[in-house]
């Protein structure tokens, strides 16, 4: 009761039981070999036995008390218990050795009992079941030997042993299996846990790669346009210095001033995800989309290409699908305007048929150098599509010019349009 409020507290009793629950399903369930102490909190249980052993043989009858010889042999049956944990076969045969000889001499039966149930309890929780069934057949079958010997007409108390020896192995062998259930419950848990982290992992490490994609694409688009049109404006200004055309130069510088304006915002919208501490966890940034594809367009004629698109989507398109078109296209342009040579002709489709996004990059251009070092260009192209599960591919065309084709899924079947 509360002495300010007068009222009975259940709380305290409530946590004292649930801790005390708690408790005895951990001692239950833990490894009786893995127990911090084990000798030593044997040696008190056997103790313990002891005392309960000498009592209950000071409390029988004054003729069935022991003598020095059976006083020796109680004390005995208990000294091997400290170390039943880790050896508990040969635990079991050093304490029956005494127990047989102290019953055969008719002293007090029920003395001996407690290190009795211990030990037979330790043998069956540590053991396999056909182990327990083999010493429980040779306990019960001594116990029938020499009850026969010293009381052949105790059929009653014959029956009330078997009982106990039968309950006492049966007791742990359940445990034992409540043991391995709850050790295979923890082992589930720690695999999903090992799951859980590794999936975290592969996602930072998906995370990673596709920012890095982002900005392979992002820069490589960027400063090839920048390159091309600085080269237009020199070229302008070489020309003719005595008549410049101050229009030309103008619009080229216009060019790259717009081309780094869009870099930057896209480089600031890539990097925000980096910066959103107090974001959701699976936060993946801007996904650009197909929507995107005319200003690719305009941008790849601004650097000299001519360009035709054609875009006949009708099914919706999931962002990851849709991010990783427009990537592939912007390689693909930016591929064209780097190593096609001046003014090609592109023809950029894209279009859906048969559940699946299809992309066509063709041009009519020289194509990259053979001799030349090779990029990442088709590589991050070639991992763009797998990312989402389709194909990508690439080469020279007959007669001149260079293709890339891509099939993209619009069924969201891969990591990054589950997560996207």
């Amino acid at each position: 009761m509360d002495p300010r409020t007068g009222r009975f507290r259940t709380g305290g009793s409530r946590a004292s039981d649930s801790r005390t629950r708690d408790g005895i399903i951990t001692a239950l369930s833990r490894d009786p070999l893995t127990r911090p102490h084990a000798v030593r909190n044997d040696a008190v249980l056997a103790a313990c036995a002891a005392v309960l052993g000498v009592t209950l043989a000071l409390l029988a009858g004054d003729g069935h008390r022991p003598d020095a010889l059976g006083w020796a042999l109680l004390l005995a049956a208990h000294v091997p218990l400290p170390w039943r944990r880790k050896r508990p076969l040969p635990v079991l045969l050093a304490v029956l050795a005494p127990v047989v000889p102290y019953h055969a001499l008719d002293h007090p039966h029920g003395a001996p009992v407690a290190a009795t149930v211990v030990v037979l309890y330790t043998v069956a929780a540590t053991g396999t079941p056909r182990r327990t069934l083999l010493i429980g057949t040779v306990v019960i079958g001594t116990t029938l030997t020499v009850n026969a010997l010293t009381n052949p007409d105790g059929f009653t108390e014959l029956v009330r042993i078997t009982g106990w020896v039968v309950a006492v192995l049966f007791l742990g062998l359940d445990v034992r299996y409540y043991r391995q259930y709850v050790a295979a419950i923890v082992e589930r848990a720690e695999r999903a846990e090992r799951t859980r982290e590794e999936e975290a992992r592969r996602r930072v490490a998906e995370e990673r790669l596709r920012m890095a994609r982002d900005l392979h694409d992002l820069l490589a688009h960027s400063i090839t346009l920048i390159g091309v049109q600085t080269s237009v404006a020199a070229h302008v200004l070489a020309a003719d210095p005595d008549r410049l055309d101050r229009a030309a130069v103008a619009k080229a510088l216009d060019d790259i001033a717009g081309t780094c304006r869009t870099a930057r915002g896209e480089l600031r919208a890539t990097l925000e995800v980096l910066r959103d501490d107090g974001g959701p966890e699976d936060a993946r940034g801007p996904l650009a989309g197909l929507d995107g594809l005319p200003d690719l367009v305009e941008t790849a004629r601004l650097a000299g290409a001519r360009v035709e698109h054609r875009v006949r989507v009708t099914e919706p398109v999931p962002p990851a699908v849709g991010a990783a078109a427009y990537r592939v296209v912007q390689e693909a342009l930016t591929n064209v305007v780097r190593h096609a040579g001046p003014g090609p002709a592109v023809r950029v489709d894209v279009s859906d048929r048969d559940g699946m996004l299809r992309i066509g990059v063709t041009d009519d251009g020289t194509g990259p150098d053979p001799g030349g070092t090779p990029g990442f260009g088709l590589v991050g192209m070639r991992e763009r599509a797998r990312s989402v599960g389709g194909t990508l591919e690439a080469g020279p065309r007959e007669g001149g010019g260079f293709r890339v084709t891509a099939a993209l899924p619009l069924t969201e079947r891969t990591r990054e349009g589950r997560t996207g």
